[in-house]
């Protein structure tokens, strides 16, 4: 009888990602691409790296790896869908330069690696070698927040946290 008096508030769950990378973050504005900076793929950050390898900011499932090696999609257990792409114009490198460590279909843990790269084959293609991470499906999200300092290490620090609707 006093069911339906009373509802039930719906707890929100955050995700934190950690730093993918090793590097100075940047906003999404700052990287030199207008589909990024524009926020037309999804929101997130960027990251500037000074190390060569991408880890996973989340668990999850790799969803997507590009043939070029370049770009890697994860989805998480809560259903947001990341998308990071190492570099800007990376995708006419086709593979130079990308080692991949995980395949479609894998598993990864937070921090677990993902693709190594070696930024002086980028930078001599004339590729800017900023990374963005955005998530792709920015609808799930209820608010996201840049929690990193200006310079983050690879799988050890808190890059961003997202609340989900």
């Amino acid at each position: 009888m006093l069911r339906g008096l009373f509802s039930r508030k719906k707890q929100q769950q955050e995700v934190t990602f950690l730093a993918p990378l090793t590097g100075t973050v940047l906003p999404l504005s700052e990287v030199p691409d207008p589909v990024f900076a524009g926020k037309v793929v999804g929101d997130g950050v960027a990251i500037l790296p000074s190390a060569d390898t991408l880890v996973s900011p989340v668990d999850g499932k790799v969803t997507h790896l590009f043939p070029t090696h370049h770009a890697i999609g994860l989805s998480t257990e809560s259903g947001l869908e990341i998308l990071m792409h190492i570099g800007i114009d990376t995708v006419k490198l086709n593979g130079k330069g990308f080692t991949p460590f995980v395949s479609v279909g894998d598993q990864v843990k937070a921090g677990d690696k993902l693709i190594q790269f070696d930024k002086s084959v980028l930078e001599d293609a004339g590729c800017p070698i900023v990374t963005p991470i955005v998530i792709t499906n920015g609808d799930r999200v209820a608010e996201k927040n840049v929690v990193a300092k200006a310079t983050v290490q690879a799988g050890q620090e808190p890059l961003m946290t997202v609340v989900l609707k």
